[in-house]
């Protein structure tokens, strides 16, 4: 398939990647060069790590990048594209905006999507004459590693567009779920109940954010325990994800105070080198000083 992927930061980068190590032709669409050139060096970097520990071979890595051109021409992106992926940030009125411009350049074969992790997929579907071709598709972060691809069916989304989407997402080789277009979905709704709950225990004095997630990780499996991996994809969207469940879902869902205090910080997590912890060169080395508990 030709894939266009709309947003070059850490999702969209990675889902471009995934697309063209499978074998797709992949465009990488951003609003600036700059950005643009930055998620090609990022999945550059993400291959070479792959060669580096013997999982990819030179040979795939030249192939993948072959594979993949990037631009900021958001017509010529998606005009020969059969599956477009947005991955820009999660606001819904600029996801519509996007949604009309993609079905203002492309015929009506082809499928668009959204990367969202919590929006509602029929609002966005709402705004297109043939909303129909619209379902979500939600990577988890970061994509080249995580398994799963969480397949939103929106209320207009007709029986072809959800089985192109599966075996697209199959394969890619990875594993899908399928759910209907409910607040949060299925991963965000559980794993934000999780996240917002281990950080009411450290500001109740329960334990410090490192014992939690060595708690999590340990004691059920967890890959990444809730509060590191709160830090891992940006505290700001946690508490965005957060305000919009709370809105939809009810008052179980209200925002953690510290959670609030941090984002008006500006400590956001592992992008801006603190939040919950301290990290450097995108490493976790410290639990923060000013994390939240009983004293602060």
């Amino acid at each position: 398939m030709h894939i266009a992927v709309l947003g070059a930061g850490s999702m969209g980068h990675g889902i471009a990647q995934v697309s063209a190590m499978a074998g797709h032709d992949v465009v990488l669409r951003d609003i600036e060069a700059e950005f643009v050139e930055d998620g090609l060096e990022g999945i550059r970097d993400n291959l070479q790590g792959g060669v580096d520990r013997d999982k990819l071979t030179e040979e795939a890595m030249d192939a993948t990048l072959e594979r993949i051109e990037g631009t900021t021409d958001l017509e010529a992106a998606v005009e020969d594209a059969d599956l477009v992926v947005e991955a820009v940030p999660e606001d819904m009125d600029l996801k519509k905006d996007v949604f009309v411009d993609v079905e203002e350049a492309t015929d009506t074969d082809t499928l668009i999507a959204s990367n969202t992790s919590s929006l509602s997929v029929t609002e966005m579907a709402s705004v297109l004459a043939h909303p129909e071709r619209v379902i979500g598709l939600h990577f988890f972060n970061p994509p080249h590693i995580m398994d799963l691809v969480e397949i939103i069916v929106a209320e207009q989304t007709d029986e072809r567009t959800e089985q192109i989407a599966v075996d697209y997402v199959q394969g890619i080789d990875k594993e899908d779920v399928v759910v209907r277009d409910t607040a949060g979905f299925a991963t965000s709704r559980l794993g934000l109940v999780t996240g917002l709950e281990a950080i009411r225990m450290v500001e109740s004095g329960v334990a410090s954010p490192a014992d939690i997630d060595k708690a999590m990780k340990l004691g059920y499996g967890y890959p990444m325990g809730p509060i590191e991996l709160g830090d891992h994809v940006g505290l700001d969207v946690r508490l965005h994800i957060a305000e919009h469940l709370r809105k939809e879902l009810g008052e179980r869902f209200t925002p953690p105070q510290s959670l609030r205090r941090k984002v008006r910080a500006g400590n956001l997590g592992k992008k801006t080198g603190e939040g919950y912890y301290i990290w450097e060169d995108g490493e976790r080395v410290d639990t923060s000083g000013n994390w939240g508990g009983p004293d602060e």
